[in-house]
């Protein structure tokens, strides 16, 4: 799962923001001034798009290019942010826009949105806290720099995160395995200063503006407070945990007897195919089907461009030329004196035709599914870069839309039918679709509890309730045991801070409950799509070249954050967000789990 880069521009907040930004109670008298508000909003923009840019361009380098003892790439990535982070919390913005708000009388829909957008993305960065923000851009700059510039190795020798992958994926061999699951770690003892450091500062940026901490600061985009959304990823988890607890047991006895190892009560963390347990979907090869095979021939070049090809047929327009010229698509290359971010993600960089895509991209079935999803975060930043959609609402219709639009993509060019009309399947090749379909549900099934349960708990828990730093790693695996039911191959103390290894805890911060979300809105749309408009199997679908589908896709995405999200699903699904599709999907594998499962031991409790 990839995530768009969002460290700089947050999405659109649909309800009541927070009480700071509520109209005072006395009685104001309503006066027309959208014409003034108009001029306020023309101005706002165009400077924000220019600030956003340079800022944009700096973190851009910073993150493409780092250099052992650079300290100018830095300065340079600091000094913009701070310029962007001036204007958008600037308390001039901040006071007129709140001004305006209290006299709504003429003001359209879209530009009561821009208002309020205004103010949440000075939450983050008001200006009456102003050495906060300078502080935290600071620690937030350092932060990328010791992740994304440590080296890690194994037995010495330089390993990249391209070679871990691969151990875990294919290697029996579990001493092996522990070596580069633990290497993949290290990382974290180096981080675990600077992730409490930033913790405080973030909670302490977004309370000068009067929210609770940086949770609730987060979460306040979906039209929600901390409580709602830890009730919607309870909901999330508790529809979905029945399958995920025979995926669990199937899990630990397969992995046993691959090993030749006792069947353990947890799953031992290396065991998994995943360095941090978020998918599983490698532990199952289909017989017949060799795609790394057929993709090593066509080469990482190939991936990219077939996956234009594919939003092309669709509908969709050629990729601006910035895109392969500018973009940094694949492994630095080998003895570069550099390293770059080795996380995948998309860039708007001038909220307009300026996109780019950070990849390390080899020719392999992950790739595949990688490069589609962020094609699809691409194609949905051109979409809204129109002139009905002002540069500040420049965003999904809330950020696990812009998720599930890559993940769509993903799921879509993993079925049959699409598979053999691009030539990586043999036509008419007999497969096991309950096999296909186990694969499918180790990747967007396992998610859930990862990242509606580990991932936004421990968020939560270190913003909203200030978890001490000598607790992380023990808080970390607390919830890995109870929502993936995964425990450390060997003790894992305090000078660990294994969370800190996962890149989003750092620089994507209390936003990972969009990953869970989109998974469920994926199989929601992929749906309709199939049984509206390609009348075909879910489970056997082909999007290539169907107009109507793009047509459908693009319905989504072309409004941006001009939409209220809740509102755009019940118009164009006729249903809230809900895990039907997704039960529905994989209630064919439900009753083949249960009949693998006969008579094994389930340690998972029976409901979450």
């Amino acid at each position: 799962m990839k995530k768009q880069h969002t460290s700089l521009f947050i999405g659109l907040v649909f309800m009541a923001l927070s009480a700071c930004n509520e109209a005072p109670k006395e009685k104001t008298i309503e006066k027309d001034n959208s014409a003034e508000v108009e001029e306020f909003l023309a101005n706002y923009n165009i400077k924000f798009q220019e600030l956003y840019y340079a800022s944009s361009e700096a973190q851009w380098t910073l993150n493409t290019h780092i250099v052992e003892g650079d300290t100018i790439t830095s300065k340079i990535a600091e000094e913009a942010d701070a310029a962007y982070a001036a204007f958008i919390g600037s308390e001039e913005n901040i006071e007129k826009s709140r001004s305006f708000l209290k006299s709504k009388e003429g003001l359209s829909d879209i530009q009561i949105k821009q208002l309020e957008v205004i103010l949440y993305n000075a939450g983050n960065n008001p200006a009456i806290a102003g050495d906060l923000v300078k502080e935290r851009i600071a620690a937030e700059t350092k932060q990328t720099e010791l992740l994304f510039g440590f080296e890690t190795t194994i037995d010495g020798k330089p390993a990249s995160g391209n070679d871990i992958n691969a151990i875990l994926k294919d290697s029996k061999n579990l001493n092996d395995r522990l070596k580069a699951w633990e290497a993949s770690k290290e990382v974290g003892k180096t981080l675990k200063s600077g992730l409490n450091n930033l913790k405080t500062l973030r909670n302490k940026t977004v309370q000068a503006l009067g929210y609770e901490d940086y949770f609730d600061y987060q979460v306040s985009a979906y039209g929600m407070n901390k409580q709602e959304m830890m009730q919607v990823c309870g909901d999330m988890i508790h529809e979905m945990w029945p399958l995920y607890r025979e995926l669990h047991t199937w899990a630990r006895y397969t992995l046993a007897k691959k090993y030749k190892e006792e069947v353990p009560e947890m799953l031992p963390a290396h065991w998994l195919t995943n360095k941090w347990g978020q998918e599983w979907s490698s532990m199952v090869q289909l017989e017949g089907i060799d795609l790394d095979a057929k993709l090593s021939e066509k080469g990482a070049n190939w991936i990219v461009e077939e996956g234009e090809r594919f939003y092309m047929s669709l509908g969709f327009d050629k990729l601006p030329p910035v895109f392969y010229e500018k973009s940094s698509l694949y492994p630095a290359p080998e003895g570069a004196d550099y390293k770059k971010n080795s996380h995948a993600s998309a860039w708007h960089m001038n909220l307009n035709q300026d996109v780019r895509s950070l990849m390390s991209v080899v020719p392999n079935t992950e790739w595949w599914g990688t490069t589609l999803h962020e094609l699809g975060h691409i194609y949905y930043f051109l979409e809204y870069s129109n002139p009905k959609v002002p540069m500040v609402l420049r965003e999904g219709a809330n950020r696990a839309y812009h998720e599930a639009m890559g993940s769509l993509i993903g799921l879509a060019a993993m079925q049959q039918p699409f598979l053999e009309g691009r030539g990586l399947l043999e036509p008419g090749l007999e497969t096991d679709k309950t096999q296909a379909l186990l694969s499918e549900a180790l990747d967007f099934v396992v998610l859930i509890p990862w990242g509606a349960g580990v991932m936004t708990e421990f968020e939560h828990d270190l913003y909203a309730k200030d978890l001490p730093v000598d607790e992380f790693n023990k808080r970390w695996w607390e919830l890995k045991k109870k929502y993936q039911g995964i425990v450390p191959p060997t003790e894992r103390g305090e000078e660990y801070c294994d969370a800190a290894s996962k890149t989003h805890i750092n620089n994507d911060a209390a936003q990972y409950y969009d990953y869970a979300m989109s998974n469920i809105l994926l199989f929601q749309f992929h749906d309709h799509i199939a049984n509206k408009i390609l009348k075909q199997d879910p489970h056997a679908t082909n999007y290539y070249g169907n107009k109507e589908v793009g047509k459908f896709i693009k319905s989504l995405m072309v409004e941006g954050a001009t939409v209220d999200w809740r509102e755009d699903l019940q118009n164009k699904l006729g249903e809230p967000m809900s895990a039907r599709a997704m039960a529905a999907y994989f209630a064919p594998l439900m009753e083949y789990l249960k009949e693998q499962n006969k008579g094994r031991k389930h340690t998972l409790p029976e409901h979450m």
